[in-house]
């Protein structure tokens, strides 16, 4: 199992989120942004509007999510 943080997956705050794949915390990380966009977290909103700027280059966006793909298969597993 591996950990990662929201700010580590581009959002906004220090929430924790555990998984053996990547896919498992990107989705977590995903419903947890969906969570804050709902209370209106300005923070977190400010991150979001972040990544929806990569989302308007595909090519980018794939950049990104490789990347971050690196960094959790780079973490130790616990």
């Amino acid at each position: 199992m591996k950990t990662m943080t929201c700010k580590q997956l581009g959002g906004a705050c220090d929430q924790k989120f555990h998984a053996d794949t990547f896919e498992q915390i990107a989705e977590m990380s995903k419903k947890h942004g969906m969570e804050m966009f709902q209370k209106a977290d300005k923070s977190h909103l400010e991150a979001m509007g972040k990544m929806q700027e990569l989302m308007k280059s595909p090519n980018a966006m794939q950049q990104w999510f490789e990347q971050k793909r690196k960094e959790f298969d780079a973490l130790p597993t616990s």
